[in-house]
């Protein structure tokens, strides 16, 4: 990871995991979680028109935006090429990270185990994600990963939510949390921009160390 985005996601302290069916909802939404104070993104490449919301997203100007749920080589490249500035992924793929490290973009992979991480780092990785972090254990499993490994730091993301935030950003060995609640798909099929602000600017608060 470079400098410049661990520094992005330490001041973050928080990652909006956002999956978008429809990209003419990309741009007021990007506006929604600026003006909540949201300071990053992750787009999910779990929708086939992923590409065009990264961009809209992207062009908007307020946000760092990344690309999640990359499983491929390919699908880093094109994420890349339409915008995002980090690329998540749920597990640690060898042809990912090569291909982000050939795009000098950085890469967040997914881990969820000391084997898993032992690989990150022998790539090269000091920032992980912990993925599904509740249900693998929540901050319990987060520490027991933390003690041998005291250079790494996490992302925890999957099943957080607003309760559980401030608990994980306690945890020294966590640089920003990654969840969905702030803009759900109910909230995003309703078009409750305003909504989706509120909920930001709650998370931003509650994350403020």
């Amino acid at each position: 990871m470079t400098a410049h985005l661990a520094e992005l996601l330490a001041e973050a302290r928080i990652v909006p995991v956002l999956t978008v069916p429809d990209p003419r909802t990309a741009a007021p939404l990007a506006r929604a979680l600026a003006a909540g104070g949201a300071r990053c993104a992750e787009v999910t490449f779990r929708t086939p028109d992923a590409e065009q919301v990264v961009k809209a997203m992207a062009a908007e100007g307020g946000l760092a935006v990344g690309a999640g749920t990359v499983l491929t080589a390919e699908q880093a490249e094109r994420a890349v090429a339409a915008g995002a500035r980090f690329i998540v992924s749920p597990g640690l793929d060898d042809e990912v990270v090569a291909k982000c490290r050939e795009l000098a973009v950085p890469v967040v992979p997914g881990v969820a185990s000391a084997t898993e991480l032992m690989r990150a780092l022998r790539a090269g990785l000091d920032t992980v994600k912990l993925f599904p972090a509740e249900p693998l254990g929540g901050r319990a499993m987060l520490r027991a990963l933390a003690a041998p490994f005291p250079g790494v730091r996490f992302m925890p993301t999957g099943g957080i939510d607003a309760a559980a935030l401030p608990g994980y950003l306690a945890e020294p060995s966590v640089l920003a949390v990654g969840g969905s609640w702030m803009a759900t798909a109910a909230l995003l099929a309703s078009g409750d921009y305003e909504e989706i602000r509120r909920l930001t600017a709650e998370a931003v608060e509650r994350s403020a160390p």
